[in-house]
């Protein structure tokens, strides 16, 4: 492609508290005016580093979070935005202060995914031991934890009445009991380790988590190494917030305000990101747009109150394009834009076009939400780029393509052979 935007970001370079506001850099425009006001109340949280490693950042620090496959780090970072989530679980890594039935806890010196030695062991002291908590569900509930087999290859979680069993050999759901789960997930840390959790949508009551003998059994005297247990209101996991003696909140995040009048063109130009969510379904509208503070004003792309990628852009009417996708892949998406003559690319496919709607009044700043301030986006992020002219239909295929097999598997974490 011979063009070049005239703004650009990737998950690279940032400037915490001591910037006021604190930064997320972006590559272009040199002089900075491209460059988000980034905001977490204050608050640390974790990310997964370039070793893929369970790592803490500061207050108001961007997190660049590495991807993981098969446990191993492989590609660059993206940018990591969540919504405010609050673990309801004290101690989530002393055991010592949990309920136990049937088990025994003990220290033991296994490296976990923080890369520390401060493991402990659960031990089943007769047939269906486990460690647990109380608490009265409220509704959407999800209950989390770090585990790698000892004596079991398997592992049980238990919230409110209901039960999924997980093969912590191979990294797979083997069973499940109960009608209120919702959702339930085993992700690969590494060096044996998984996050396994289950989701539930219930008024009944208690964690629970157990060494299990088989994928449909936890009767038996096994053990097994636990990690960073997390009880959240919402439905499903999020990244780890580690407590020790009370509730933890990581509060949510903005990166917004890239940009300014003299950057956007409101005749022509295109607008692109490679994007996923944080999970196969979200709760609502999740925005990436250009704007100026209004809501019939702008123009961009996000994910849907139905689990879509779509497209848009608002005048005095509206152009919205819904398109089926797997939302917790990453995408290459891009909504191009001139006086009557409007399309939506998804993955190096033309999806959508729009011959009525017109120009968009001088729009002024880019945002990771909706320009009136609402429908905040989270969800993960690897590139935006904005460029000031219309693109041609093979430069927007290049745009929104992938280079490479290896490309594409990386994005998407698949496994390779």
């Amino acid at each position: 492609m011979a063009t070049k935007p005239k703004l650009a970001m990737i998950p690279s370079g940032y400037k915490g508290q001591t910037a006021t506001p604190p930064k997320l850099y972006s590559v272009l425009p040199a002089d900075g005016t491209g460059d988000f006001t980034f905001d977490r109340n204050l608050n640390t949280a974790t990310r997964i580093n370039k070793d893929g490693l369970i790592e803490m950042v500061d207050a108001d620090v961007p997190r660049l979070n590495y991807p993981l496959i098969d446990g191993v780090v492989s590609g660059c970072p993206s940018l990591l935005l969540e919504p405010a989530r609050t673990n309801l679980i004290t101690y989530s890594e002393d055991y010592n202060t949990w309920n136990k039935a049937a088990l025994t806890n003990s220290s033991v010196t296994e490296v976990n995914p923080q890369g520390t030695t401060s493991t402990q062991k659960i031990t089943q002291t007769s047939s269906g031991g486990f460690v647990w908590l109380p608490r009265t569900f409220t509704g959407n509930e999800t209950f989390s934890v770090f585990v790698k087999k000892d004596s079991s290859n398997f592992a049980r979680l238990y919230a409110a009445n209901n039960s999924v069993y997980f093969d912590i050999v191979n990294g797979t759901i083997t069973s499940e009991i109960g009608s209120e789960i919702t959702d339930k997930s085993i992700i690969d840390y590494g060096n044996g380790w998984f996050r396994i959790s289950i989701s539930v949508n219930s008024t009944a009551s208690n964690v629970r988590i157990y060494p299990a003998s088989s994928g449909t059994s936890s009767n038996g005297t096994n053990s097994m190494f636990v990690l960073g247990a997390q009880l959240e209101v919402g439905s499903y996991p999020t990244s780890y917030i580690p407590t020790n003696g009370s509730t933890a909140t990581r509060s949510a995040e903005t990166c917004n305000r890239a940009g300014d009048a003299a950057t956007f063109n409101d005749s022509e130009g295109v607008l692109m990101a490679e994007i996923s969510a944080l999970n196969d379904t979200v709760d609502g509208y999740t925005t990436i747009n250009i704007g100026s503070n209004s809501v019939d004003n702008r123009l961009g792309f996000g994910f849907d109150d139905q689990s879509r990628i779509y497209g848009f852009k608002r005048t005095t009417t509206s152009w919205n394009t819904p398109i089926e996708a797997n939302i917790n892949e990453f995408n290459k998406v891009a909504i191009s834009y001139n006086t009557n003559d409007n399309h939506f690319w998804l993955n190096g496919f033309k999806v959508d076009s729009n011959t009525t709607i017109g120009d968009i009044t001088q729009p002024i700043e880019l945002d990771f939400r909706a320009s009136y301030g609402g429908e905040q986006f989270y969800g993960s992020a690897k590139q935006i780029q904005y460029f000031d002219t219309a693109l041609n239909d093979t430069d927007l295929e290049t745009l929104t393509s992938w280079t490479s097999f290896n490309e594409m598997a990386q994005a998407q974490l698949y496994k390779t052979y």
